[in-house]
């Protein structure tokens, strides 16, 4: 009884984080924190204080993406959903959190450190690593919950690990 309890816990959580919009903003958080950790390696300094203005500055672009974009939803679809006012648009923005976490990783390695609980040099590496394994896990998540097999999950989500480091790597060059 315990562990049927806990097998369907555990698909209850699988199924809340392969909803769309969960996996949606989750991969345009990652690529917003790599697009930016990405623009880091080409103009960033490296001492500590930049380091913590860095982790600000990733975290409020994350901040200012999902505003941008639920008030971007919230415009597109006013007709459909009659009056929302100002609750309406509240809403769509709030809706937009999993872009936000998806950008913490990023913001906390860099904010470490500025902190010196690690060095700050090369720290854009590492966070783009990271992401770049959680766009892995995004792909592969999204892939099971959809019914592929483990070994085609595994391919889809490396094909959007891939296709994540390019979207990142031209966000970069075209700044």
């Amino acid at each position: 009884m315990r562990a049927e309890s806990a097998v369907r816990c555990r698909r209850g959580l699988w199924d809340w984080l392969a909803q769309p919009t969960a996996l949606f903003g989750g991969v345009y958080g990652l690529l917003v924190s790599s697009s930016a950790v990405a623009a880091l390696t080409q103009f960033g300094e490296v001492t500590r204080a930049a380091r913590m203005d860095d982790a600000v500055w990733v975290l409020f672009t994350a901040l200012a993406s999902a505003l941008a974009h639920g008030y971007a939803h919230q415009i597109a679809h006013r007709d459909a959903q009659g009056h929302p006012g100002i609750r309406g648009v509240v809403r769509a923005v709030l809706a937009e959190w999993p872009l936000v976490v998806a950008a913490l990783p990023t913001t906390l390695l860099l904010w470490g450190a500025g902190l010196g609980w690690w060095h700050s040099t090369g720290i854009e590496y590492v966070a783009f690593g990271i992401n770049t394994v959680l766009l892995l896990g995004w792909g592969l998540l999204a892939s099971r919950a959809a019914g592929r097999t483990w070994g085609r999950a595994v391919r889809i989500g490396g094909t959007d690990a891939l296709l994540g480091v390019a979207v990142a790597l031209v966000s970069t060059l075209l700044k």
